[in-house]
């Protein structure tokens, strides 16, 4: 979608020409389900597919002001009972979608910010060569995988990108230290090591003393002992740990141990493991010169995606959104006589005012498997 081929968002009000038909980050199930169903219930017979199967006649649309979409003996389907159906089914993604759609072109509005054809050709292809595929190959894949059609993918997944990290700006820099951490995290030697996970510090401290006296049942404690069913049912086997992944204290007490060795309790978030180290993998790039570029690359994206999300953010604070099929008001104040609570606005339809809640995800991904900003 370039500058000069937007498409109007249904019922929006406005400037007609500026509004987007595109959805903001990762491409949910349930939205594509709802856009497409809506797609096919507006399109004319002649924009058919494929033809029915063989001894089965096509049927053509009744006129338009027949409002029928389909025959079933002597009853009919309306567009408004189909259009009703997809509202309750989908409505809450669909329209949380439409409004951070909104919510977005309006910064873009206000910040004159314009994506062409070709920005989006090129982020496409971009994204194709880091998976070593060509566009069309990319592009066939996330038809057949994400069920997300081309157009869809340019609309409603890569514009919206490119137009956040516009406003975001991509002016950022990553420091020799960064790209050094990044290298060792992704590059490095890692801890081979098996793990028990306990609920408490008590079971954790009363575990240990068990394993100690048995350092060889290891695995079988850990089937055993573990609150963690993933690596339970292993014998308390996890991936390797690298180093600068997040968690300080786990990646000292991992690198500290010798093969065979058990680790003292480490915390971990509300959890208390123990490790078993089982030694070291052996890195597979030994210089940094020759990975340099795809990870200062790498750690730009990542710097560029989290200010998007701080953006948006942003973005959303400032911008009033009424929603009336939820009931949610980001309204700061509600005069008293609509007799209406901060955040709750009143109810439609003889429907009941929810309490406020968030809105739905404004997710990152798709864009190449899926990153650019959450809600």
């Amino acid at each position: 979608m370039g500058e000069g081929n937007h498409l109007p968002v249904p019922g929006s009000t406005g400037k007609p020409a500026g509004r987007w038909m595109w959805l903001f980050g990762s491409t949910a199930v349930a939205v594509v389900a709802g856009g497409m169903l809506m797609q096919y219930v507006r399109s004319p017979a002649t924009k058919a597919a494929a033809d029915p199967p063989a001894g089965q006649a096509r049927v053509g649309r009744p006129a338009a002001k027949e409002n029928i979409l389909s025959k079933v003996g002597k009853d009919s389907i309306t567009y408004d009972a189909v259009a009703e159906e997809c509202v309750k089914r989908f409505g809450r993604e669909v329209l949380d979608d439409m409004i951070h759609r909104l919510i977005i072109q309006q910064a873009c509005e206000e910040n004159n910010i314009k994506v062409s054809d070709q920005e989006i050709s090129d982020e496409i292809a971009r994204i194709a060569k880091r998976f070593n595929l060509d566009v069309n190959q990319w592009l066939q894949m996330l038809q057949a995988e994400r069920n997300v059609s081309p157009m869809h993918y340019r609309q409603s997944v890569i514009y919206p990108l490119i137009a956040m990290k516009k406003l975001a700006g991509e002016n950022v820099e990553v420091d020799p230290k960064e790209l050094n951490e990044a290298f060792v995290r992704n590059y490095g030697p890692r801890v081979k090591a098996r793990m028990i996970m306990f609920d408490n510090l008590r079971r954790a401290q009363a575990g240990l003393k068990k394993i100690l006296e048995n350092p060889d049942e290891f695995e079988t404690l850990a089937g055993e002992l573990s609150v963690d069913q993933n690596s339970r049912a292993l014998g308390g086997q996890i991936p390797p740990i690298p180093m600068y992944n997040g968690n300080q204290e786990l990646e000292e007490q991992a690198f500290k141990l010798k093969k065979g060795q058990i680790s003292p309790v480490i915390e971990v978030g509300n959890r208390f493991i123990v490790l078993k180290s089982e030694g070291k993998t052996e890195p597979v790039v030994s210089s940094i010169d020759e990975v340099r570029d795809t990870l200062y690359d790498e750690l730009k994206e990542s710097k560029v995606q989290a200010d998007v999300a701080t953006l948006f953010e942003k973005i959303k604070k400032k911008t009033i959104v009424e929603n009336y099929l939820t009931g949610y008001s980001n309204r700061p104040e509600r005069s008293a006589g609509e007799g209406s609570q901060k955040g709750v606005i009143q109810p439609v339809n003889g429907t009941q005012a929810k309490q406020n809640s968030s809105p739905a995800r404004a997710s990152n991904s798709a864009a190449g498997s899926s990153k650019s900003s959450r809600n």
